[in-house]
């Protein structure tokens, strides 16, 4: 490994600009803490292995929404379509009961299935990671299905969008 400080300084506006370029897709990680229904957008999200089967993903350490998450022990990805704009938005807000218009039903471990969601990916949180100013967050899968093969929700320059 490299010494840290031998490396240049990046600018943050800069580095977040060039990533900004990469789409992804939405999801809303979600979970049930204490009673309540918990979630939050993320775009950062991946695939990790098959054998056995993982996903990650990597939300600001933080993050309220990731604390109740954590808590949970558990968590369901759902894939955002791209009708599912205002339920991101909430999603992505500090809104203290981000459920209040959202529609959902329980997955095996408890975690909200967002009603009009692509597909979900239902989890227990295997392991988390230091990654600077986020966790990287792998979950092992337990239960996923497609529930409606329709288009996705992308993030891009900064903003939403859907293909052309």
């Amino acid at each position: 490994m490299t010494d840290p400080s031998d490396q240049p300084s990046i600018d943050s506006r800069l580095f977040r600009d060039v990533l900004g370029h990469f789409p992804t897709g939405v999801t809303a990680v979600t979970a049930v803490n204490e009673g309540r229904p918990v979630g939050m957008a993320i775009g950062s999200f991946t695939s990790v292995s098959l054998d056995p089967p993982l996903v990650a993903f990597l939300p600001t350490k933080d993050s309220s929404s990731w604390g109740d998450i954590r808590a949970a022990g558990c968590f369901c990805v759902n894939i955002m379509a791209q009708d599912q704009m205002a339920t991101c938005g909430v999603m992505a807000s500090r809104a203290e009961d981000k459920f209040a218009d959202v529609s959902w039903r329980p997955s095996g471990t408890g975690a909200p299935i967002i009603e009009g969601s692509i597909a979900y990916i239902d989890c227990t949180i295997e392991a988390v990671y230091d990654g600077g100013d986020h966790d990287i967050v792998v979950g092992r899968v337990v239960d996923l299905e497609i529930l409606d093969a329709k288009d996705p929700l992308l993030f891009w320059k900064g903003g939403y969008g859907t293909f052309a």
